[in-house]
């Protein structure tokens, strides 16, 4: 008499592959947030900050003492400073992270105020026509802005801010006639340089 086989248990289905990619996604955002690190910071944006730095450079006069010299780099300070905001945004999307996280708001607080140090700064020296002290006093307080909110956000940053601020302890004493190649160093040159860094490194 033989013995009836017992039924054949059906395997498992297997999970779907996207599944697998979603929850390895939900892992990498909740890695990145606890990390602490503000990771929207742009790259390319930074780049494109470059890239209007020379721009101004080349359309200002190469006198500083005169208003238009003046206008020009402060319109350059906001347009630098509607691309980075703008290029953080996509790029905080894009990575699906959000922007003013626990991160974001720590870095934004910390670049906030020696940044608007420098505001007072720059109206104080503009009313009191010292305008040769400005390009020192824009890397300096930059610098410093960069290199705190820096300590929030990948590594890379606050070396950022060391070299600006090492450019204007430079400029502090050089002749105001090299103003603009200061500048053009320092708001061009180092934001296309580290701005390639980043957007290659840490995703655009």
């Amino acid at each position: 008499m033989t013995t009836p086989e017992a039924p054949r248990s059906t395997p498992p289905e297997p999970i779907p592959l996207h599944q697998h990619v979603e929850a390895d996604l939900r892992y990498i955002r909740s890695a990145i947030e606890r990390a602490g690190e503000f990771t929207s910071l742009s790259g390319w944006g930074q780049v494109a900050v470059g890239v209007t730095a020379l721009a101004a450079a080349f359309l200002a006069p190469a006198n500083p003492s005169q208003d238009r010299w003046v206008a020009i780099w402060l319109g350059e300070a906001l347009v630098a400073a509607a691309i980075s905001v703008s290029s953080a945004a996509l790029k905080a999307q894009r990575l699906g992270l959000p922007l003013f996280g626990v991160a974001g708001r720590r870095f934004l607080l910390a670049f906030a105020t020696p940044a608007a140090a420098g505001i007072v700064l720059t109206a104080a020296l503009v009313r009191a026509g010292a305008h040769a002290l400005l390009p020192a006093t824009w890397l300096l307080t930059y610098g410093a802005a960069v290199s705190g909110g820096g300590a929030f956000s990948v590594s890379v940053v606050p070396a950022l801010g060391a070299a600006l601020m090492v450019t204007g302890a430079l400029a502090a004493f050089a002749p105001p006639a090299w103003a603009n190649a200061i500048l053009a160093f320092g708001f061009g040159g180092l934001h296309l340089g580290f701005g390639w860094y980043i957007a290659r490194r840490h995703d655009g």
